[in-house]
């Protein structure tokens, strides 16, 4: 309570001294998340399509005024950026990248290698087998090389390797692993260091407040690091609910990265809507009778929902400004709850409100208090 006393007076002051012009005034005294956080990380979004070209101008102002990093949400992800295998479509990332460039914020590229969101071509050859392993390591290479040379000195970091531990730590099987073997993470990040040496370079996955999960993730990385391969950093996807999981087993994850290089929040939203029962009933009656039971919340959220979400989100910063020296970068999954993947999946249709902004870009309760506590500390 003394801190923020203190900081009003402060603020009291400031408005005693010479007059300044109205904008002057407003650019001051306006308290913003990238503000707030100016000495601590980097405050970040995801960018869709719509708003890489601004069709929405109140979006866009939340987006400027709010964020000084921004991640490519779909449109660099290989299926999207490289839909053939002698075709780079490059429109929407170029102008990503220029909207960054634009607004003097931290580009962030996301993702080049993953298992999902793939073209149908990158794994088979033309009678449709899969390729062998010098012809997937030359693929790979080519679609890391080609991007990273087009956006050389511009993009500051990249998802090298997205999700390529399963829960129980062991490797995915995935066809990058099944084609070329074990050490594909590897070779990513080589080719990667090959194409942009100044950049930096991450490991990105989910679940990482699972310390079996998380445990596997940090001896891959530091064998790779152990090797001269470089790796710049581990990206812990947010993809958390409101009650879960512990955010004492995500503290152990960020404090235990920290020794491998920076450690970054990506991907942060907070569902509120239950999980689905894979083994629900098919009966009509039940099944309408389910639907409504895992949406909620079809017309707003209750109070008391709203003030646990507003709850979670505060628990989860104070987290971050504790670790402000090892984190060294925030990013939400998003701007506002209209446009979040969590309306649809994995059901169809579903009303979330993941994010600190509203469907109309109104500032939730726990923004206020997110910027307070950061200023404060």
């Amino acid at each position: 309570m003394k801190k923020l006393a203190i900081l009003l007076f402060l603020f009291s002051l400031q408005a005693c001294g010479p007059k300044k012009s109205n904008s002057e005034e407003n650019h001051n005294s306006e308290l913003t998340l990238k503000k707030a956080f100016k000495d601590d990380f980097t405050i970040g979004t995801a960018m869709n399509v719509h708003q890489i070209y601004k069709r929405d101008a109140s979006t866009d102002s939340v987006i400027q005024k709010h964020f000084n990093s921004i991640v490519a949400e779909n449109c660099m992800k290989s299926m999207n950026i490289h839909p053939e295998i002698d075709r780079f479509f490059w429109d929407d990332s170029d102008a990503f990248v220029q909207y960054g460039i634009d607004h003097h914020m931290e580009i962030i590229g996301h993702n080049l290698a993953w298992h999902s969101q793939t073209p149908s071509w990158l794994f088979i050859d033309e009678n449709g087998n899969d390729v062998d392993r010098e012809e997937m390591l030359k693929r790979l290479h080519d679609h890391i090389v080609s991007i990273m040379t087009r956006y050389k000195g511009k993009i500051k970091g990249y998802d090298v390797v997205n999700e390529a531990i399963n829960d129980d730590g062991s490797m995915r099987e995935s066809k990058f692993y099944q084609i070329i073997g074990p050490d594909w993470v590897e070779q990513a990040f080589k080719f990667a260091a090959e194409a942009d040496p100044s950049a930096e370079l991450y490991y990105n996955d989910y679940n990482m407040s699972n310390q079996i999960k998380s445990k596997a993730v940090y001896k891959m990385v530091q064998q790779m690091q152990e090797k001269g391969i470089k790796v710049d950093g581990i990206g812990m996807q947010g993809h958390l609910n409101v009650g879960s999981p512990s955010l004492k087993d995500f503290e152990k994850s960020i404090i235990m990265f920290s020794e491998l290089g920076k450690v970054m929040v990506t991907e942060l939203d907070v569902t509120v809507l239950p999980w689905p029962d894979q083994n629900a009933s098919a009966e009509v009656s039940l099944r309408a009778e389910y639907q409504e039971e895992m949406n909620p919340y079809p017309s707003g959220m209750s109070d008391s929902m709203s003030q646990a979400l507003n709850n979670r989100y505060i628990d989860i910063f104070d987290l971050l400004l504790k670790h402000k020296a090892k984190v060294s970068r925030v990013t939400l999954w998003g701007v506002n709850d209209n446009q979040t993947w969590r309306n649809n999946w994995p059901i169809e249709g579903r009303r979330d409100y993941p994010l600190l902004f509203n469907r109309d870009n109104t500032p939730k309760p726990a923004v206020d208090s997110i910027m307070i506590n950061a200023v404060k500390i």
